[in-house]
């Protein structure tokens, strides 16, 4: 992956105004490298009428006395449009200064992208004054939003033509780059109403972004399905809208850096298509009476997942069991919008998935509806790999998943001893390696009280941003923190038997609400069954009240004490990016 630098030239369709000009604004001031920005706009000096007209409502008043001067009348529409052609350049004009005292360079060329030939004229003009073009940001669309039958074909066009037509022209002009960066909408991955050809112009880039990737695998290409802005076309009655019904909007600065984020990401990290933001409204599925079988393949990448290098045994990565869990009831209720995980039965680790020689070539995810109802569908999950070493399927991870359109309200635990009787700090244990675990899940702060019966421990989850999370992120449930609380088994293990503990299977559990990021939280442990072997227990997840987050029944581990030493080797040979 090649990095931005001052000598990099960026060509950004739709770059002088809105929020992609804000976003170039960002790039120089991180990047100092070039922009070519390309818009329909002219580029003019301000009329004299104009030149002293400071704002909007200054300039609407100086065009009204511009065409009462001129003998014409001055209509709202009229007087609209002779004050936006000013606002136009002299926005253009503020974005190449910002640009310049950020530290970058840009030219403005003026294009129609849908015009093949003068996309490439305008790019060579560019050039010209730059140099070669290595990148590209394709930010320039039109809207046309009407319900589809009251759509014209001139309205499709005019949507379609600006995304996909434009793109290949783009590419037409510059066919090899760097990086290159689409904004695509989350209206193309969810769908929206009244954005019929805008959802379809916004996939199709996705799907061209998967091919552009696969055709040129060392360029980096990102499609970001961008939520809503706060800013442009989102108005006080829009946001208002938005704000009923939970949907949150993307502000500028924190948009902004985030495309940044996603031009930084680590190399190895190849995820093309990004959503960021909230969908918009998306319905409920309703289920039908056919059951059916879901299989769905993926590759993993240790690099794409810098969490990994907090969970490593025998200098080894281990995929975490609760993240495999994430993974297949995030899955499944991508499925199934308006549906939510909230329990699951017999989760199985089989045979768990290291990051290393055995590392199959993709995995396979199996989703298989066993029951559907109104409000509840029922499927068995299964995880299984073909692996270089042999001809036969490996089976990784098994559970039952309950999901559900409403969640029940957590409900209060009342068995709960906060009393701190042995109050031993959690550094203890991560120092000596009873617990193996790094930064994402090093989350036990005190171990309250300890006896042969139960366990106790007050705890707080880290913040691990959606970078360091990569290929698994928190979606489904917080399995950061429900790690951490299977972390007390280990505990006890070590305590009473002196050796190290894995996790072999739950007997079932369910999820209420999430442990906040960065939230202090609870953990009692109840012990049903213990030996110097094994151990089985029921685990809760609370705040200091009592509030239940999580409930995990039959938790089993195996103990051994050949595990001490493979505890101590809990670093990878060479640390992941973050």
């Amino acid at each position: 992956m090649t990095e931005i630098n001052s000598n990099s030239v960026f060509v950004v369709s739709g770059g002088a105004k809105g929020i992609t000009a804000r976003c170039v604004e960002y790039m120089a001031n991180i990047f100092h490298c070039k922009f070519i920005l390309m818009g329909r706009s002219r580029l003019e000096n301000d009329p004299d009428w104009a030149v002293d007209a400071v704002d909007e409502a200054a300039l609407k008043k100086a065009a009204m006395a511009y065409l009462k001067d001129q003998g014409e009348k001055p209509t709202p529409v009229a007087v609209q449009k002779l004050a936006n052609r000013v606002l136009s350049s002299r926005e253009i004009r503020q974005t190449l200064a910002t640009v310049a005292a950020n530290g970058g360079q840009a030219v403005y060329v003026s294009a129609d992208i849908t015009d093949a030939d003068a996309v490439k004229s305008a790019i060579a003009e560019g050039v010209a004054q730059l140099g070669e073009v290595t990148s590209i940001i394709h930010g320039a669309g039109n809207l046309a939003d009407k319900l589809i039958e009251n759509k014209t074909e001139q309205d499709f066009e005019t949507v379609y033509a600006a995304k996909v037509q434009g793109l290949e022209n783009l590419l037409q002009a510059v066919p090899k780059v760097h990086h290159l960066v689409l904004f695509s909408s989350v209206a193309g991955f969810f769908g929206n109403v009244g954005q019929a050809d805008y959802a379809l112009a916004n996939e199709i880039l996705n799907k061209a972004a998967h091919i552009y990737k696969r055709q040129n695998p060392a360029a980096h290409v990102i499609s970001i399905n961008w939520g809503p802005w706060d800013a442009g076309m989102v108005t006080p009655q829009l946001k208002a809208y938005f704000q009923q019904h939970n949907i949150k909007v993307i502000p500028v600065n924190v948009g902004a850096h985030m495309l940044v984020e996603e031009l930084l990401r680590v190399p190895g990290d190849d995820a093309v298509q990004i959503v960021i933001g909230s969908g918009l409204g998306t319905l409920a599925v309703e289920p039908d009476g056919e059951l059916r079988t879901h299989r769905l393949r993926r590759r993993l990448v240790l690099e794409q997942s810098p969490f990994l290098q907090d969970h490593v045994v025998d200098g080894k990565a281990v995929l975490p069991m609760v993240s495999a869990m994430s993974w297949m009831s995030s899955t499944a209720e991508g499925l199934y919008p308006g549906f939510k995980t909230f329990g699951f039965e017999d989760y199985r680790v089989l045979k768990g998935i290291v990051f290393d020689d055995e590392l199959a070539d993709s995995y396979i995810l199996e989703l298989k509806e066993t029951a559907k109802a109104a409000d509840e569908i029922t499927l068995e999950a299964k995880v299984s790999s073909h692996p270089p070493s042999s001809k036969l399927p490996r089976f990784h991870y098994s559970t039952r998943l309950f999901l559900v359109r409403s969640k029940p309200q957590a409900p209060i635990f009342n068995d709960f001893d906060l009393t701190p009787r042995e109050d031993i700090p959690g550094s203890r244990f991560y120092d000596d390696y009873t617990l193996f675990h790094g930064f994402a899940f090093k989350g036990v702060e005190r171990v309250l009280n300890i006896s042969r019966e139960r366990v106790t421990l007050e705890c707080r989850c880290p913040v691990v941003e959606p970078r360091y999370q990569g290929q698994f992120p928190m979606l489904s449930f917080n399995y950061f923190a429900t790690d951490i609380g299977l972390q007390s088994m280990g505990i006890y293990a070590k305590y009473y038997y002196g050796a190290g503990s894995l996790p072999l299977r739950s007997g079932g559990g369910h999820h209420y609400i999430d442990v906040p990021m960065g939230a202090r939280f609870y953990v009692t442990l109840l012990i049903h069954k213990a030996s110097e072997t094994g151990l089985v227990t029921t685990l809760y997840l609370h705040d200091e009240n009592g509030l239940l987050y999580q409930k995990v029944t039959e938790s089993e581990i195996t103990i051994s004490k050949n595990l001490n030493e493979l505890f101590k080797r809990n670093k990878l040979p060479k640390p992941l990016g973050s």
